[in-house]
């Protein structure tokens, strides 16, 4: 045989071996929603199917690149036989099982990118035979054990993001010897012991990424050294120790540098020169650390951006020097440590602040009034140190301000009128501090405000302002122990939006005005310790929501209701109302005027028939939709992550739905809604970890709600639905009917908590990305193409909100709360006529489609109109409800106006921002999007905000024939995510 025929012959063994092996590939794909498998056949040559590129010469596969095409499966062993492969590119998908021993074949392997899916088990030993590798990126799966040591020869590597796993042991110092390793990603892991100081050896690194972790001891001096270090990150473990007080010298290129939530200290200096500032200091929890002076030094970082160094131990007073830093500065945490002193009037000069966090410190004097200077702040900590005198007017320019945190400490005076100049107000936090006077109308009037208001615990005097009418979207009211006086204002009852409303401590009086009854979300009212006075009225007992009512200590009188909330003795407060008779027995209350008999006899014979009846027809109605079962069972699509319910026999009980909950228990309250409220439980069968809704069957509706959630949710499976495990129907331990849905839980709540986070520490400090966004919209569509194009029966979702999409672990989109749920069906005499099974207004104010409030019949494109306002509040982060858009202007005309010359003007500038060091997901990006969104987020980022804007305008037209059907929404929202990830891989090839 010639020498060409025996090379011809080699080469065409060697590509069908390249042929079988990605054939191998494809069938082992279980799941492939884009059909890209569809192109892998023999009908086209192995090199031009999608995905896969081939060298010119010897067409090998060099390149595999399937990231982001929604594939389910493992990888084959057979992968290894692809030996020419220089990039294997799979992130961004669902694969699971382990990444296989056999890529370590790969010799010629340079990149490996596997972030985003669902591997398991340990990183395999065998990589190190790809000696060649440059990018190691695994980031965001659930490997487990150690880095294994047969990695010390990728001496190659320049990318190692190994973050958002499950690893554990140590550090090893061997990474140190990868000379030109620029990212070292470990966020979020189970690392232990000290930081290897050979790591000072990685002269080219300038991602320091370590955050999230278990380690301890102090940060090895030579990292210091390390010039190239722009993204330094130490979050959250139990490091000690101080700074170099040269740290400025060393980092010059630091543009980000977070250590909050360790240990870090410095000594505290011998004299004090304000000691007369610092009465309350506590000197016996500084011992003797404590000082800020490295500080100094920070400001010759003339790129530094973001500063937090929160919770740790550091004290002293805040260096004048700060003034010094870089204009560049968009974030300034230094809250939760010991810091005293006065805020040097030179903060002047950090024109650029978003952010400014000095809470829980011991910092004292007057506020600066330069601080009204920061034009661009969003965020002022001041909580909990102590500030005294008033409270600067300036801060009436803050137009910018979203959140204002003054609590706790010694503010004196009255509230500035020019608070009212704040606009883009959410939440005002004045409580505990010495202020009096009139509450000013401007700023009760602040119809932004809609996380809360509190101004409790002052001394406040005169009438509540009728303008408190204007807070139409507060959900938290509290003015608590001041000195109010006068009635409380009907105006209360355009504040349609309040949950809780807390009035105790004054001196209000008259009765509790008839408007209230419009508050129908109320779910705690507090009147205690006022003069209030006449009958409890009746409406109360039909606020559904309301879970505690205090009225202790007025001059009521009259009848105690015993319907509603009154029925729950523990849910209510009345002591100190002498003249109040009857109610439940356990209020132990004198007994009023008796009954008429025959009334008393036919509301218990109502009592006995209403419940039977209705029993007799939800057990009809469930043995047909169950006809094997009296509930849901086994209903799991796919296997579940953290816990299993494959050992699932018999159905869940109440019992252990009572137990799981701990008695259903408020502390394990997660949510409630129009007809239940949704529990966190355990189960003791198998700690799985689980939601239940538990359907409030006195609401009317419920019980039809509850029906149509077992009806839609019975047939239907997609990764973007929220996945029902089972179902109850029971009698509590009081003999009533008892309801209930069991689900999946979701562990980073719904999309409304992190776009409109309330107060609570865990919820302010939510941030969507960009990427992040566009992904949850993404996978919203995919439900939404499932309901109405692929089930047996078009489903219409009619209240889709963000409150109820809900977010797992990986921060995958889950579309919940079928209660208002309709099927369309064909008619039998008109089959060319769509019908359903009933029409009227579906849905929430703000996503209701303009037809249904003109009598249409439900339809599919009723929801794309939903999903369409749904889009344009996420990127804009403002509620389709603003109190901005009113007088004709909505949140579509105000997008319209925008597009395209000012787009930046109206996005949500925060999915911009890199502040919290949760956001990782092991790439390069801090090039890519700058701090400050409206001056220089490139042009191409640019192009994709306006791209996905006008798809929301297309979806939310008034038209309902001109808006977009969701195939062709999911098809454009994936062109618009593959042309922003490419212009991301672009910006790091250029970095490397």
């Amino acid at each position: 045989m010639s020498s060409c025929l025996k090379s011809a012959t080699v080469s065409a063994f060697a590509n069908e071996t390249d042929r079988l092996a990605l054939l191998d590939f494809k069938n082992r794909i279980t799941q492939d929603p884009l059909q890209i498998m569809s192109s892998w056949n023999d009908s086209t040559h192995f090199c031009h199917w999608i995905g896969v590129t081939c060298s010119l010469s010897s067409k090998r596969v060099t390149v595999l690149d399937l990231e982001d095409k929604r594939l389910v499966g493992p990888i084959p062993l057979s992968v290894g036989n692809l030996t020419y492969l220089t990039r294997l590119m799979l992130q961004n998908n669902n694969f699971h099982g382990e990444i296989p021993q056999e890529v370590g074949h790969l010799q010629h392997l340079q990149h490996l990118n596997l972030t985003l899916n669902s591997f398991g088990g340990k990183l395999p030993t065998n990589m190190s035979y790809c000696t060649e590798l440059r990018v190691l990126d695994v980031a965001y799966n659930n490997l487990v054990g150690q880095i294994p040591d047969h990695l010390s020869s990728l001496s190659k590597l320049v990318n190692l993001s190994l973050a958002m796993n499950n690893l554990t042991g140590s550090i090893p110092a061997w990474i140190g010897n990868f000379s030109s390793l620029y990212v070292i990603s470990l966020v979020q892991n189970n690392f232990q012991g000290s930081i290897p100081s050979e790591l000072g050896h990685l002269s080219s690194l300038g991602f320091f990424r370590l955050a999230l972790n278990n380690l301890f001891g102090t940060i090895p001096p030579p990292i210091y050294n390390i010039s190239s270090i722009y993204f330094f990150s130490v979050t959250q473990n139990q490091l000690h120790g101080r700074f170099p007080t040269d740290v400025g010298f060393t980092l010059p290129s630091l543009q980000k540098f977070y250590c909050g939530a360790n240990n870090f200290t410095g000594p505290i200096p011998e004299s004090l020169s304000n000691a007369s500032q610092l009465q309350d200091l506590d000197l016996a929890h500084m011992g003797k650390d404590g000082d800020l002076n490295f500080l100094s030094f920070l400001a010759n970082c003339t790129s530094l951006k973001a500063l937090g160094l929160s919770d740790n131990h550091f004290g002293g007073v805040l260096p004048s020097s700060i003034a010094n830093f870089s204009t560049q500065l968009s974030s300034l945490v230094i809250g939760g440590n010991m810091i005293y002193g006065n805020i040097p009037t030179g903060i002047e000069n950090l024109v650029n602040l978003n952010i400014l966090g000095l809470e829980n410190n011991y910092l004292g004097g007057t506020l600066p009034r330069v601080l009204g200077k920061f034009q661009k702040l969003n965020l002022l900590y001041l909580s909990n140190n102590k500030f005294f005198g008033p409270i600067p007017s300036t801060l009436g320019n803050l137009t910018a301000l979203i959140l204002i945190y003054m609590d706790e400490n010694r503010f004196e005076g009255r509230i500035p009128p020019s608070l009212g100049n704040c606009q883009n107000l959410l939440l005002l936090n004045l409580s505990h501090n010495n202020l009096s006077g009139t509450i000013p109308k401007q700023v009760m009037g602040l119809s932004s405000l809609s996380i809360f208001l509190d101004l409790s615990y002052n001394f406040f005097i005169g009438a509540l302002p009728f303008e408190v009418g204007y807070l139409i979207h507060l959900t938290k009211l509290d003015l608590s122990k001041n000195r109010l006086s006068g009635k409380i204002p009907s105006t209360l009852d355009t504040c349609t939006s309040l949950e809780q409303l807390y009035l105790n401590g004054n001196s209000f009086e008259g009765s509790i005005p008839q408007s209230l009854k419009n508050l129908r979300g109320l779910e705690d009212i507090d009147l205690s310790l006022n003069i209030l006075s006449g009958h409890i009225p009746k409406f109360i007992s039909k606020l559904l929501a309301l879970k505690h009512f205090n009225i202790s200590y007025n001059d009521f009188e009259g009848e105690v209701p015993s319907e509603g909330i009154f029925a729950n003795a523990s849910a209510i407060s009345i002591s100190g109302n002498e003249k109040l008779c009857g109610g439940v027995q356990e209020l132990n209350l004198s007994s009023c005027s008796s009954k008429h008999p025959k009334l008393h006899g036919k509301l218990l014979a109502l009592r006995i028939i209403i419940p039977v009846t209705s029993t007799i027809i939800f057990v009809l109605l469930l043995l047909y939709f169950f006809p094997t079962c009296s509930i849901v069972k086994n209903l799991r699509v796919g296997s579940l992550t953290k816990s299993s319910f494959e050992d699932w026999q018999l159905p869940i009980s109440y019992a252990e739905l009572l137990e799981s909950t701990n008695g259903f228990s408020k502390n394990n309250l997660i949510g409630s809604g129009s007809f239940g409220s949704v529990y966190k439980g355990v189960l003791s069968r198998n700690r799985a970890i689980i939601a239940v809704k538990v359907f409030n069957l006195l609401q009317q509706g419920a019980m039809k709600s509850f029906i149509n959630e077992c009806n839609a949710l019975r047939d239907i499976r997609h990764r973007n639905l929220l996945k029902i495990i089972s179902a109850c129907s029971s009698i509590d331990h009081k003999g009533n009917d008892f309801k209930s849905l069991i689900f999946e839980f979701m562990c980073n709540g719904s999309l409304d908590q992190w776009l409109h986070p309330k107060n609570d520490e865990q919820h302010r400090r939510n941030k969507l990305s960009f990427i992040q966004r566009l992904n949850i919209v993404i996978d919203v569509a995919y439900a939404l193409e499932y309901l109405h194009q692929h089930c047996q029966t078009p489903i219409v979702h009619c209240d889709l909100k963000p409150s109820n999409i809900l977010l797992d672990e990986d921060m995958v989109a889950h579309v919940g709360d079928f209660g208002l749920v309709k099927f369309l069906f064909e008619a039998s005499n008109n089959p060319s006529k769509t019908q359903t099974l009933s029409v009227g207004l579906k849905g929430s104010i703000g996503y209701i489609p303009p037809e249904y409030g003109m009598g249409s019949q439900v339809s599919t494109l009723g929801d794309i109109f939903s999903y369409g306002i749904l889009l344009l509040e996420m990127f804009t982060g403002k509620k389709p409800i603003d109190e901005m858009f009113r007088d004709g202007l909505s949140i579509h005309k105000f997008t319209t106006m925008a597009l395209p010359e000012h787009v930046m003007d109206i996005v949500d500038p925060s999915m911009f921002f890199e502040e919290d060091e949760d956001d990782v997901d092991g790439e390069i990006n801090e090039d890519d999007i700058e701090d400050e969104p409206h001056l220089n987020v490139s042009s191409r980022i640019k192009d994709c905000l306006i791209s996905v804007l006008e798809i929301g305008l297309s979806c939310s037209t008034t038209s309902p024939n001109e808006r977009m059907p969701t195939n062709v929404v999911v098809n454009k929202l994936h062109a618009i995510r593959g042309t922003y990830l490419k212009f991301k891989k672009g910006n790091r090839r250029r970095m490397y």
